[in-house]
């Protein structure tokens, strides 16, 4: 589990919450570039948006990294479906739908 900082009042805890809450939005935009490039490769690698392996792959993935770090694995597995779901869509804005293999 994370070991919190000292944190002796409210505002010192919404800061703390501010903080982590902008360092959430920074790693959301780097992962959406990340997409934006899985949209220039798969094409050229003949893989479709959606690659249901994959997406397995990763929700167990972070639901073992929640469980190590005392996050609600449950939560975890909520938030990245629904994360996963909303890029998906976006690359297949672009690259169509395929045929969901592996």
């Amino acid at each position: 589990m994370t070991k919190l900082p000292q944190i002796a009042t409210m505002a010192e805890l919404r800061l703390e919450i501010d903080r982590l809450d902008a360092a959430l939005v920074d790693l959301l935009a780097e992962r959406t570039a990340m997409i934006d490039r899985a949209i220039e490769l798969k094409p050229g690698e003949g893989l479709p948006a959606r690659i249901e392996s994959r997406v397995e792959d990763v929700l167990a993935k972070v639901r073992a990294r929640a469980e190590a770090a005392g996050a609600p694995p449950e939560l975890v597995e909520v938030l990245w479906r629904e994360m996963m779901e909303f890029f998906i869509a976006r690359e297949e804005s672009v690259l169509g739908r395929g045929d969901g293999g592996t």
